[in-house]
């Protein structure tokens, strides 16, 4: 996601966008067109579009990741978001207690190497004596990321270092928002922790509260030191730390890659902020963390290399990984300079595809996965053609890693649609590759407008899939209280999420991926406000074929449509209709009312005698909608002739 975008994807959405506005205030709904779209299903006619063609687009934007995806409740868990200088803000961490009671600071004393960033907390008021504690101790809090989600009777694990030359008699409990309900509680208490000491405690709620805090408190005296606190929901996706029910958003829509992890949080506006691979595996405790400069947030790298090859895994989608090929938005590396980040990039390859006993595979290995990664597709950089070092660069890596990875597939960020690369790829991006993908001029927050406009661009999309091999929407998730880019596909907080019409639109073509695209010709309206394609596609759980007729209607006119099929050679047995509409062009989807703008399952259509007629009419388009039909293919039935007007219908 770049602020510069692909111009040509974005151009022509925008286009679409004010093709719809000037239709729905220039007209109103008119009297019904007639429209043909004429389909030929004769085997010689259709073309196997990739299988790879619709895909997802991740990037830590948005707090997607960190406060999204990634199921840690506790932000800035290692204290290291203030930087490597102390005293440092510990933000958002809270103080309860003032000056009188506690004071907390933050030194560099940690024993994890990477992140020495320690939380340093001194209890001056003590249980007994003239200065007596307030009620529960002072010590710390943390809200999460605009509040925790703690869930009745769910159990949440929490972890933490801690080292004091005191014994410690600590509260820990989950509270909401203003610490007086308690959700879960417990004490921790040890005679000895002079060194370094990992504590892990299992908590059960008792009350459910979205916007719930992680309290850390004492009423003794002394010095305590905590370092990497964690909270994680034990029921995470396959125990892999994927928050469930936005997980479950993506698998739901069948996607055949996904892109990871930027993006410009790939580049970093200087490369010291870029993001750093190997920074990002092992145990949680050791990964530093880094800032992202370019969307302004922190992340402790939960959600690493390791966790995007598993997600890619967990979802059944092929992983794109997007490196740092030396360039960010304000420095570079020179190309005589550029070998180091290219045997940093041959190390991350053997990290996700080499053998476990391999110097980075072990690693993978010890972290639970010791067969490899099925990583088919690297791109070097993001968007990246016109920086002054990336034709050299990207040479540097293309032959390094075709010469260790030959069936490896390189995507350039050049564009070679206009003319011929002057390098070699695999694919380009954008137009072989189109990463990024989105209406966002008037697109509110995500509105049916948008859906429109990209719906019309997918199907434009499936007719050129002989030369587009892969397409994907960007952003794809945004949380409702970091609002970096406007529209996203989805939108969620602690607790609730819903898809925009961007995201439902793609529910529509999730089908496409391996089907067949069909010849189709729509008959041109008055106001050509009608685009369609027309696929067969097989369903995976009844195993029958369907023919699926996708058209766009972006008029303020109802349309009606008559399908004239040529070449069957199977029966159509029935059909069904899927629409995706609204009362108003700008209508938006909501936690208030999560589907209004979403697919609806119309009426089963009495498609005849099909066969042997090659028609179904008054197929109703209504105004500003997407309407998708599936029709069963069965084989053709023998029929009997008895009469000799049964012999002539079926000449």
């Amino acid at each position: 996601m770049d602020s510069s975008r692909s111009l040509s994807c974005i151009l022509l959405l925008v286009l679409f966008g004010i093709f719809i506005q000037h239709q729905y205030s220039a007209s109103g709904i008119g009297a019904y067109q007639t429209v043909l779209l004429s389909v030929n299903m004769s085997e010689a006619s259709g073309r196997k579009i990739p299988n790879t063609l619709f895909g997802i687009f991740f990037e830590e934007i948005n707090h997607a990741g960190a406060g999204g995806l990634w199921a840690e409740l506790v932000s800035n868990r290692g204290f290291e978001s203030g930087g490597s200088f102390t005293p440092s803000i510990i933000a958002p961490w809270v103080i309860i207690g003032d000056d009188s009671s506690v004071l907390v600071s933050t030194d560099l004393s940690s024993c994890f190497d990477r992140n020495k960033v320690a939380l340093q907390i001194q209890v001056i008021c003590d249980i007994e004596g003239a200065n007596i504690c307030p009620g529960g101790g002072v010590g710390v809090y943390n809200p999460g990321f605009w509040g925790m989600n703690i869930e009745q009777g769910k159990r949440y694990k929490l972890a933490f270092y801690v080292r004091s030359e005191e014994p410690i008699n600590l509260s820990v409990a989950l509270t909401g928002s203003n610490g007086l309900k308690k959700l879960a509680t417990t004490t921790v208490v040890a005679a000895n922790v002079s060194s370094w000491t990992k504590v892990l405690v299992l908590l059960e709620a008792e009350g459910t509260d979205p916007n719930s805090r992680l309290e850390l408190r004492s009423t003794t005296k002394g010095v305590i030191w905590f370092d990497q606190v964690s909270l994680m929901p034990l029921d995470t996706y396959n125990g892999h730390g994927f928050r469930k029910d936005l997980f479950g958003m993506l698998k739901d829509l069948k996607p055949a890659f996904i892109r990871f992890p930027g993006g410009c949080f790939v580049e970093g506006d200087y490369l010291k902020n870029a993001f750093r691979w190997k920074e990002t595996i092992g145990p949680w405790e050791d990964r530093p963390g880094h800032y992202g400069d370019v969307w302004k947030y922190w992340t402790d790298d939960g959600l690493g290399l390791f966790d995007f090859l598993q997600l890619s895994e967990d979802l059944g989608a092929l992983p794109v990984w997007v490196f740092n090929n030396g360039i960010s938005h304000n420095d570079q590396v020179d190309t005589s300079s550029i070998l180091p980040f290219v045997q940093d990039i041959l190390d991350g390859l053997e990290f996700a595809r080499g053998a476990p006993n391999s110097r980075w595979g072990s690693i993978r290995a010890e972290m639970g996965h010791p067969e490899p990664f099925d990583l088919r597709y690297v791109a070097i950089g993001n968007e990246d053609c016109y920086k002054p070092h990336y034709p050299g660069n990207y040479l540097k890596f293309y032959s390094a890693i075709k010469e260790a990875y030959p069936d490896i597939k390189i995507i350039s960020n050049c564009d070679g649609s206009s003319k011929a690369l002057d390098h070699p790829a695999d694919l380009y991006d954008f137009h072989a590759f189109i990463s990024e993908y989105a209406v966002h001029e008037d697109a509110g927050k995500g509105n049916l407008l948008a859906a429109l406009g990209e719906a019309g661009f997918l199907i434009g999309v499936e007719k050129n899939s002989d030369v587009i091999e892969m397409a994907s929407y960007a952003p794809l998730f945004v949380n409702n209280n970091d609002w970096m880019w406007k529209a996203d596909a989805i939108v969620f907080d602690s607790s609730q999420v819903y898809g925009t019409p961007s995201y439902w639109m793609q529910h529509l073509f999730k089908e496409s991926n391996g089907a067949t695209l069909l010849s189709s010709t729509l008959q041109a309206n008055s106001s050509n406000s009608l685009i369609g394609s027309a696929i067969i596609w097989r369903n995976e759980t009844d195993n029958n074929e369907y023919l699926r007729i996708k058209v766009v209607n972006f008029g303020s006119s109802i349309e009606t449509l008559t399908i004239a099929i040529s070449g069957l050679e199977k029966e159509i047995a029935g059909a069904t209709t899927t629409i995706l509409t609204s009362t108003n062009v700008m209508d938006e989807n909501s936690f208030a009312d999560p589907k209004k703008i979403s697919p609806v399952i119309g009426e089963i259509i009495d498609v005849g005698d099909l066969p042997y007629s090659g028609e179904i009419k008054d197929i109703v388009l209504l105004p500003y909608s997407i309407s998708s039909l599936d029709l069963l293919q069965k084989p053709l039935s023998i029929r009997t002739v008895t009469t000799a007007s049964d012999l002539e219908s079926s000449f």
